[in-house]
């Protein structure tokens, strides 16, 4: 599809790429969290312990991290279409991979490649969206929102009940089929409606992102299961912020960067990666804490604990589109305010919850902590990039999501299996959303909306 063609896309063509893209990010989305409660039979019939076995996790937001720098590249060099199937392909032979009778470490290598899929098409979808609907971005998003921000929650509940009932492989023929209908859909719906330009590939600002946000990604990501003071989290963190430096110091002199990193300069697009990677911490932290809280100190099952987090899927599910709506009509601030008092309160209560409490005081307290997330999470990322600009919506997006994959990290290692260690794990996560308070109040100005933000000047 041409230039010219981007624009005069028909209503009819742009639902069948939007509910195309909803059809991926769901099945892609369940992967991301669906193993957290399916944990305990995996490392059972692979027989490695708890610790190795939560690579399948975070192994999988380390690889996220490593390849979203150069989703940006892709994006802005080849062609859409051709570029979306290969990611829906990439991500189903990783899946194929994880379902075959291989040990532990080949499945692991599959996690990598389903992770290497998953990016490229996280990154895809959120710049095709907002480029084929530029003028209700935020509806658009909350709509979007429903697959990103729902399915990690419910996941869970998903996970543990075909655990339960079919065994933990279930899991990935369910996403395989449902991404196989994706690509086959994508075949006939899909179009080229990304521009692209000649560019070449900058093999050591490509090479230097790996080590930068790898090393962060995989710094934080043991924060949470080792020592702050250790060499599994000081080593890679240290390196991975130095080769940060040098990586934004690389981008800076290159005339066509790898990655343009200049937007950081925007204070509404900066504002917008704090908060979101406050908000993955938090969101993922929880999805992590209440499986393991109801699994490991209840004694519930596995579908027990998908079941517990239900409410908070369907509260999640309800807000998100609602959200979208009052992003366009009255910009980010407000839902900034709301969304970051909700979350650390539900945090705060989490933290102080007894262990004699019912399982379901903490299935009502994770509903207003849902209702938090579906406030914030696509109105931060269409703010963000909004503030970036149009021509730069595919690096903004792809810095955006990276850094949003180490804080992702960061929460999936905060397992802890006992109930002091989980209260104090979700009054650190209600510490880290106060400044999601302190945002809107200090640097928002009037509405603080989208694209016409006085944040969001240069």
């Amino acid at each position: 599809m041409s230039n010219s063609e981007q624009l005069s896309l028909s209503d009819r063509r742009r639902a069948l790429i939007f509910v195309n893209i909803m059809l991926s990010c769901i099945a892609t989305t369940i992967m991301a969290t669906a193993l957290t409660t399916a944990l305990p039979p995996i490392v059972a019939d692979l027989s490695v312990d708890v610790q190795t076995g939560q690579w399948l996790t975070s192994g999988y937001s380390l690889a996220m991290g490593i390849v979203m720098p150069l989703t940006a590249f892709l994006i802005t060099r080849f062609p859409t279409k051709p570029l979306y199937l290969a990611g829906a392909a990439l991500f189903i032979i990783g899946s194929l991979v994880c379902v075959a009778p291989v040990p532990f470490a080949v499945i692991m290598i599959g996690r990598v490649i389903q992770a290497c899929g998953n990016g490229l098409l996280m990154s895809m979808a959120q710049v095709v969206l907002m480029t084929i609907y530029p003028d209700n971005r935020g509806t658009i998003m909350g709509w979007y929102g429903l697959a990103v921000g729902v399915t990690p929650v419910i996941a869970p509940t998903l996970s543990g009940l075909m655990v339960d009932a079919f065994g933990w492989r279930s899991i990935f023929y369910l996403v395989i089929a449902v991404m196989a209908i994706s690509l086959i859909a994508a075949c006939f719906v899909f179009g080229n409606v990304l521009r692209t330009s000649q560019r070449s590939f900058d093999v050591l600002s490509f090479a230097v992102s790996v080590v930068a946000f790898g090393g962060v990604t995989l710094g934080v990501g043991n924060i949470g299961s080792m020592p702050f003071v250790s060499t599994a989290v000081l080593l890679p963190l240290a390196l991975g912020v130095a080769t940060s430096v040098w990586f934004v110091m690389l981008q800076l002199k290159r005339e066509r960067p790898f990655l343009d990193v200049r937007i950081l300069r925007n204070r509404g697009f900066a504002l917008s990666v704090i908060g979101s990677m406050l908000l993955y911490f938090a969101m993922m932290g929880s999805s992590v804490m209440l499986p393991l809280y109801v699994q490991t100190i209840k004694g519930g099952s596995a579908s027990m604990a998908g079941l517990v987090g239900l409410p908070g899927s369907l509260a999640m599910a309800i807000i998100s589109p609602m959200a979208g709506r009052l992003y366009d009509r009255f910009g980010v601030k407000r839902l900034f305010l709301i969304g970051g008092i909700c979350l650390t309160l539900s945090n705060l209560c989490m933290g102080l919850l007894p262990l004699a409490a019912s399982i379901w005081v903490a299935a009502t307290i994770n509903v207003a902590r849902s209702l938090a997330i579906g406030c914030l999470m696509m109105p931060l990322v269409t703010w963000g990039t909004a503030c970036a600009g149009e021509g730069r919506l595919a690096d903004a997006n792809a810095l955006l999501t990276a850094l949003a994959a180490s804080a992702h990290a960061g929460g999936m290692g905060l397992a802890a299996a006992d109930m002091r260690g989980m209260n104090l794990t979700y009054l650190a996560m209600g510490a880290c959303a106060v400044p999601l308070i302190l945002i809107p109040l200090a640097f928002l100005r009037g509405k603080g909306t989208s694209r016409f933000a006085t944040a969001c000047d240069r």
